[in-house]
């Protein structure tokens, strides 16, 4: 009879896998029980759970020349996965549940000129996300953030002291109780727009990190990416139709 235990373990026995494969999908954030994701591979949970995996998909290129490579990065995948499996540089990085566009680059003197442009803040990025609330009217967040390195890793949090951070959030429509936002950034901070969000009080879906109720994931999609002539584009991926939403 299998004893309660820690949540990695159960879910191994479960799966037939190793306890480390078992862990690394937690720690990935594509395991669920009773429809809540299991936050802690560590956590005790009842030798009777049964445990529901989200299905890691494959990264696809939306565009390559001899320079550039763009993907569609799906979640649960981190960065810098995708840039080792397509044995590339990488330009910029995803959250490791955000969706959508990630560029990668083939050419050292373009790596340069990226990273550049980057620092000049001359890149325009787009985002879209399911925030809780009706989000009804366009604001700009102009507000510092600190980012602080805390055991469950990095965490953002508005402060005087901070680095300059600024998101022009604008609703795109409502249903129900949640609504679909597109965000701008040209700062490129740690967790910006979670924790610009959150400050305004419109947490993302799925980011229990920052204060959002439980979803399939963080419900965060890099939309849009704009750079040195060249612009990317991601359509929405399937889960956010869940939500009713689709651009």
């Amino acid at each position: 009879m299998i004893q309660n235990d820690k949540a990695y373990k159960l879910l191994a026995l479960q799966e037939g896998i190793s306890n480390r494969a078992a862990k690394e999908l937690i720690d990935r954030g594509a395991v669920y029980a009773a429809g809540k994701k299991i936050l802690l591979a560590r956590a005790d949970m009842k030798a009777n759970t049964v445990f529901k995996i989200e299905k890691l998909k494959k990264p696809e290129i939306i565009f390559e020349d001899d320079k550039i490579t763009a993907v569609n990065k799906p979640p649960f995948l981190t960065s810098e996965e995708v840039a080792q499996s397509f044995k590339l540089t990488l330009l910029h990085r995803l959250d490791k549940e955000t969706s959508g566009v990630l560029l990668l680059s083939k050419d050292d003197e373009f790596t340069k000129k990226v990273i550049a442009t980057f620092k000049a803040q001359k890149v325009v990025k787009t985002y879209l996300a399911v925030v809780s609330g009706r989000f009804a009217q366009s604001v700009t967040i102009d507000t510092p953030l600190q980012i602080m390195k805390t055991k469950s890793g990095a965490y953002a949090k508005p402060s005087k002291d901070g680095q300059s951070a600024l998101s022009t959030v604008t609703p795109k429509f409502i249903e129900g109780k949640n609504s679909l936002v597109e965000v701008s950034i040209q700062t490129g901070r740690t967790h910006q727009i979670r924790a610009h969000l959150k400050s305004i009080g419109f947490p993302v879906m799925g980011d229990e990190k920052y204060g959002g109720k439980s979803a399939s994931r963080i419900m965060l999609h890099a939309w849009k990416i704009s750079l040195l002539g060249y612009s990317f584009e991601s359509p929405l991926t399937d889960d956010f139709a869940k939500f009713g939403k689709s651009v």
